[in-house]
């Protein structure tokens, strides 16, 4: 079962349109929002408003800025660390009452040491009036984790059959394991004023191909299969579970067993 890193380190309070300063008063309509991120994760994140429900106002025109957008944006950093934001449940935006509908992040991740070695996935928190039953809402704590897994897999690319990898970050359920869901979860919005809202991602080990029937698991690792030829870049396996391809590492080894170079 794959092992999750567990991030530690104290929070770290980000500059930015909605960053909390140490000296401010909570405003009473905010709640803090806590991001638990791996080692060499960043995120940029939306804060999206919308009318009330049963406002009849619309919004401005939407010419370059959005009135109804709050950026998040943090830098990566080499080791696990928190970011922390107070983010406003309500806006007001040409006399227009507006509610806090959804928080998106698109999140980015090195995973070698070339400056095109990344990869990048999204994570969603949706905001409700009210949950359905059986969802969990904001427990006594005053602090309501969401927690995720992300994990890296991998995939061949090109004539010379490069690795590259994929990332994917999903929901955890109870018992710590990955729910089809992505990152992220939904919310009771009434529920968060003066509350802590946390979504934790952690990182496994453990890779995956990217793809069904291309790859064998084998002793160290997985072997890509032959396919039609070597030339073949899709390659499937079709059953075909003894010959197999070469394929270059991101050192610019080539190897036959990934990720260990081992036969």
């Amino acid at each position: 079962m794959a092992k999750w890193k567990v991030l530690m380190g104290s929070a770290l309070f980000v500059g930015g349109t909605l960053a909390s300063s140490g000296c401010a008063v909570k405003a009473v309509d905010s709640f803090t929002l806590e991001v638990d991120l791996p080692a060499n994760f960043r995120f940029r994140g939306d804060a999206i408003y919308e009318p009330a429900r049963g406002e009849v106002c619309t919004l401005p025109e939407r010419r370059g800025k959005r009135p109804d957008f709050k950026v998040l944006d943090t830098p990566g950093k080499p080791e696990a660390n928190r970011v922390s934001f107070t983010v406003p449940l309500t806006e007001r935006v040409n006399n227009c009452p507006l509610v806090l509908r959804s928080i998106t992040f698109d999140m980015y991740a090195k995973w070698g040491e070339r400056w095109s070695d990344v990869g990048g996935d999204y994570a969603f928190i949706g905001m409700r009036d009210r949950l359905e039953s059986g969802m969990s809402g904001m427990p006594e704590s005053g602090v309501q984790v969401l927690p995720g897994g992300c994990q890296w897999f991998f995939r061949t690319m090109g004539p010379l059959h490069a690795i590259r990898k994929l990332l994917k970050c999903n929901s955890l359920d109870a018992e710590g394991q990955p729910r089809t869901a992505r990152a992220g979860g939904v919310v009771q919005r009434g529920a968060l004023q003066g509350k802590t809202l946390r979504m934790v991602l952690g990182l496994t080990d453990e890779e995956l191909p990217a793809f069904d029937d291309r790859w064998v698991a084998v002793s160290g690792g997985w072997k890509r299969c032959m396919g039609d030829s070597l030339d073949d870049v899709y390659a499937f396996c079709r059953g075909n579970t003894t010959d197999f391809k070469p394929f270059k590492m991101p050192d610019g080894r080539i190897c036959n067993i990934y990720p260990t170079c081992k036969e």
